[in-house]
């Protein structure tokens, strides 16, 4: 799960509804912004993982601000129409997504491989959209896979520093760059 869509639903939650003290959403905001910088300082000490108490007491705060999050959002019981389901508030509903995917929400705390946020990965897509906004529509199924395919080209190499035009040319001379085989440990 995305933390910076969290973060960014979490400061709608703060900003809308000033009237009803959200503290939960303060709250989890700051523990998931400190769990992140926690994790960057073990990465940048070379660890592959957070001190087991340090991950505990993160997710002892985790279900008590949950807890407190459900003390300030209690369950809308009250109909709005005649049938369906009944709709709850906003801060409730993102209250009931952290709680219920929270080992999805606190991944990258546990393993080091997955990312805070999906940006990367939504930047990867974003070509896409573009072209299919500019053209509309691929006129082939051979188009697209052409196109996908040297994107993903791109979009690898990139990641593995190296330069575009360089992955380009070598790809256009028949010699395209490979990544090197990832090794198991």
């Amino acid at each position: 799960m995305c933390n910076a869509h969290h973060l960014r639903e979490l400061q709608a939650v703060i900003e809308q509804d000033r009237a009803h003290a959200q503290t939960w959403a303060r709250q989890i905001d700051r523990l998931l912004r400190d769990l992140q910088q926690a994790v960057q300082v073990a990465k940048d000490h070379g660890h592959d993982d957070l001190d087991v108490a340090q991950l505990a007491g993160y997710r002892i705060a985790y279900e008590q601000i949950i807890a407190t999050g459900y003390r300030e959002n209690p369950l809308n019981t009250k109909r709005t129409g005649r049938r369906g389901f009944i709709a709850q508030a906003p801060a409730r509903n993102l209250l009931l997504r952290l709680d219920r995917h929270r080992e999805d929400v606190l991944r990258f705390a546990h393993d080091f491989q997955v990312p805070f946020d999906n940006n990367l990965v939504e930047r990867d897509i974003r070509m896409v959209k573009l072209q299919q906004k500019i053209s509309g529509c691929w006129r082939t199924n051979t188009g697209a896979d052409q196109f996908l395919a040297i994107r993903a080209y791109l979009s690898t190499a990139r990641k593995h520093g190296r330069h575009t035009l360089d992955a380009l040319t070598r790809l256009a001379a028949h010699d395209p760059w490979i990544p090197h085989a990832a090794t198991a440990t």
